[in-house]
């Protein structure tokens, strides 16, 4: 039978800086092999991601002694490591440790073992490795009593002092050749930390020694070393806490990028970033080694400050008022976005091609300035459309229009990232070409880029609303969607009102017996709400279709704006009977009008708007028939 002393030595071989997962099988075989709490948890608390007693315990009480982790575990992995029960200088190392007063599971023994150390020497072989210094360092010296750790002998090892408040809470050793760092056993780092350079008003954090003095050395700034990346945590809340307004840095191994930017956030830091290029655990000190002082520097010049979400605090504003960037004066600003809506045939593609084109060009529209850039159009719905109505243009205007690219492939904004990613990578790919930034997107039609959505489902149209912000912020451009009126046009445009609450900027286009009109009916930081813009469609003859028939398209030319509509508004319910009332023949007896529309509207709703609509004068009531009445002015219907 194994003594229980050999269990422990068993134990103490394997190194509690493991997976939690092997930290619970370790634990288990060590409950199995009749070992206590106390020597399991004094093994554990010298780990980077032990957390507390109170977690080791209740671990611990949930082990089963009769479970499938044998106490045979314990000595496998034991074995592996290199672990002897017969070793005798092993045996020797504890006897001796015994007779010098090394008692293992004693706080002391780290001031003990601190104290049979010799100052550390600017030729000790890591020192010299690394480019350091000895200064605050130890080594562990030839005479002193044989110390293992891990089965490791540690005689020439390098000895840095973990402290907290001034106190040594356990020691680390560092071989002078590439063999892994050792940690004390039964000795917790819990949140101490070794500091290189005095402290001051920037402290940058980093995982090791080595890093600590890349930086120290490239910007004489201070430098902690917090024993290993999941101690980064504890030990930057002790520094936040002793220095609040220090500036604290947080300097990461490359691949441990989400931990640093958690860290910065915690305490209101900020954190460097490896070179995305370089291979994981690559750190400040390869840096400085292959590419020098003055490279570091600039790295280090870099902090990456971050929260989870983009706050500016009142007192950081400037004292001057920045106007917004004006794409086209008074109606779009650069990297907004916009829907421009309308029924079908009411000329707002031929608008927006109007208004694409003087952006491409530089040139004003309707009047209005616009800052010139290139013009990426998506032309889902009818790329042939769009190729002919350019042309029309470039014919009319004796132009050629430049910066303006026409995609003529599919594009689905609502089914998954992919074409999110294309459209981006090819309006990035344009800039290059075109030596142009883009300035305006114009998607063709909302209905095209979004198939397969629900367009009335808030579910689908988030989706389809966050693929639009995220073009137009990476692309830093406006992007324009145009939509189509619903069946209720006076209601606004069609689907989920959560679209135009996303947009800045919303245009209405009509067409009315009084002529074509483009409203702005929301503007978020500009003050032209209600701005109308009155345009006419000129027909231009392209050339000769096959059959040898004219074909022709048109071209905007401004207009009078139509005046606004101030008639009285209607809900949908009398809209409807207006509409139907007014298109009639001849009169039509109220119940008969109740019938049509039964399978749409109550019969008390119908008779309560039809009363509405004779007392306003819209419809007439005669001998139980009812007719409408013509009127100039157009009624507008919003949706209730």
């Amino acid at each position: 039978m194994i003594e229980p002393k050999h269990v422990l030595s068993a134990l103490n071989y394997l190194d509690s800086e493991c997976t939690r997962e092997e930290w619970i099988r370790i634990g288990m075989a060590a409950k199995a092999a009749k070992l206590s709490f106390e020597d399991f948890h004094g093994w554990s608390k010298n780990a980077g991601n032990y957390k507390n007693e109170k977690d080791c315990r209740a671990v611990w009480n949930s082990f089963d002694e009769s479970g499938t982790v044998k106490a045979a575990t314990l000595f496998y992995l034991a074995r592996e490591k290199g672990w002897k029960e017969s070793d005798k200088t092993h045996t020797n190392t504890e006897i001796n440790n015994k007779k010098n007063g090394f008692n293992q599971n004693s706080r002391t023994n780290v001031l003990e073992i601190w104290n049979r150390c010799i100052p550390a020497a600017i030729s000790h072989e890591y020192i010299i490795r690394k480019k350091g210094n000895p200064e605050g360092l130890r080594v562990y010296p030839q005479n002193a009593p044989p110390l293992f750790i891990c089965g490791q002998d540690v005689e020439g090892y390098l000895v840095v002092p973990c402290l907290s408040n001034g106190q040594i809470q356990t020691l680390q050793f560092i071989p002078p050749n590439e063999n892994k760092k050792l940690n004390l056993p039964h000795a917790s780092f819990h949140d101490g930390y070794f500091t290189v350079g005095n402290i001051s008003n920037v402290i940058y954090i980093v995982e090791g020694l080595g890093q600590a003095w890349a930086i120290n050395k490239s910007m004489g700034a201070t430098t902690v070393v917090c024993f290993g990346v999941n101690r980064m945590m504890a030990v930057s809340n002790v520094l936040r806490n002793k220095h609040p307004n220090a500036n604290l840095v947080i300097v990461s191994d490359r691949g441990k990028e989400k931990e640093a930017a958690k860290i910065a956030i915690e305490i209101a830091g900020a954190w460097i970033a490896m070179p995305s290029h370089f291979s994981d655990n690559y750190d400040v000190n390869d840096y400085l080694l292959e590419y020098g002082e003055n490279s570091l520097r600039e790295l280090l010049a870099r902090p990456v400050i971050e929260m989870p979400l983009n706050v500016i605090l009142a007192n950081e504003l400037p004292e001057e008022f920045t106007p917004p960037d004006e794409l086209v004066q008074g109606i779009l600003i650069a990297g907004d976005g916009s829907i421009l809506y309308g029924d079908s045939n009411s000329g707002k593609t031929f608008l927006v091609i109007d208004l694409a084109c003087s952006v491409a060009r530089g040139v004003e529209w309707f009047g209005r300035k616009t800052e010139p850039g290139l013009v990426i159009y998506l032309a889902a719905e009818s790329p042939a459309s769009v190729r002919r109505r350019l042309q029309a243009y470039q014919k009319h205007h004796n132009v050629r229009v430049m910066n303006f690219a026409i995609v003529q492939s599919p594009i689905d904004l609502f089914d998954g990232d992919a074409d999110t990613d294309a459209l981006i990578q090819v309006i990035h790919f344009l800039e290059k070409q075109c030596r142009q930034k883009a300035r305006l997107i114009i998607g063709d039609t909302l209905a095209r880029l979004s198939a397969g959505a629900n367009e009335s489902a808030g579910q689908d149209m988030g989706l389809v609303i966050r693929h639009f912000d995220r073009i137009r912020h990476e692309c830093n451009a406006h992007f324009m969607m145009i939509h189509h009126s619903g069946k209720n046009a006076a209601a606004g445009a069609r689907g989920w009102s959560g679209v135009r609450a996303a947009v800045d900027t919303e245009i209405e286009v009509t067409d009315s017996s009084a002529g074509r009109c483009a409203e702005i009916t929301k503007q978020r930081d500009l003050d032209t709400k209600g701005i109308r813009i009155g345009f006419r469609l000129d027909t231009i003859t392209l050339g000769l279709t096959k059959w040898k028939s004219l074909a022709t398209s048109c071209v905007v030319s401004p207009a009078d704006a139509p005046s606004k509509n101030t008639g009285k508004r209607l809900s949908e319910v009398g809209g409807a009977i207006s509409e139907y009332l007014r298109t009639g023949e001849k009169p039509i007896r109220k119940r008969d009008l109740v019938k049509h529309f039964e399978s749409r509207y109550t019969s008390g709703a119908v008779y309560r708007e039809l009363k509405k609509l004779v007392q306003a004068g819209v419809a007439s009531d005669c001998m139980g028939y009812v007719s409408g009445i013509n009127q100039n002015t157009e009624l507008t219907v919003v949706e209730v």
